[in-house]
């Protein structure tokens, strides 16, 4: 996809979600077969469920057939919320993660796995265990993810299982 494309399409959609009270997080487009397929995760305070997806692309198509930005060619839509492998870059990221598990890689070779306290601007607080609460500036963060957590039946412990 060349950046003028990707610009156009972005210039259609991201108003279309927003207007949904939703984020833009994602936007791919690529070839399949004879058909362009448009790549679209979407994300929202509380989450995003089946019906908000269902929704967004309804109305994202609309939009994309009644500005002809895809012209005559015929394109697949795809409209998705974030996995929880998504990785956390921006503040919202971190804070739609309050109260999750999460495990920080710091740019000084460190890593912090804790409980998401609060999500500020420029900094969390993780919750660390054994070692109290612990902020983290976003700046000195590499990458970071959200951790899954199993509970066996009758067992308090959480498994705590990497993406």
């Amino acid at each position: 996809m060349t950046a003028a494309t990707r610009d156009l399409l972005q210039q259609v959609i991201e108003p279309v979600v927003e207007s949904e009270g939703l984020d833009l997080e994602a936007l791919d487009i690529s070839q399949a077969g004879r058909r362009s397929r448009v790549r679209i995760v979407v994300d929202a305070d509380g989450g995003v469920d089946l019906d908000r997806c269902a929704e967004a692309s309804r109305l994202i198509s609309r939009a994309l057939d009644d500005s002809d930005v895809m012209g005559e060619h015929p394109y697949t839509l795809e409209v998705s919320s974030p996995g929880v492998s998504r990785p956390l870059t921006l503040p919202r990221h971190w804070r739609r993660a309050s109260g999750r598990m999460v495990r920080a890689v710091l740019h000084e070779g460190d890593d912090v796995t804790g409980r998401v306290v609060a999500a500020g601007e420029e900094a969390v607080v993780l919750e660390v265990d054994g070692a109290g609460e612990r902020e983290v500036a976003y700046g000195d963060i590499r990458k970071a993810k959200v951790q899954v957590e199993f509970r066996r039946s009758g067992d308090d412990d959480a498994d705590i299982e990497e993406e």
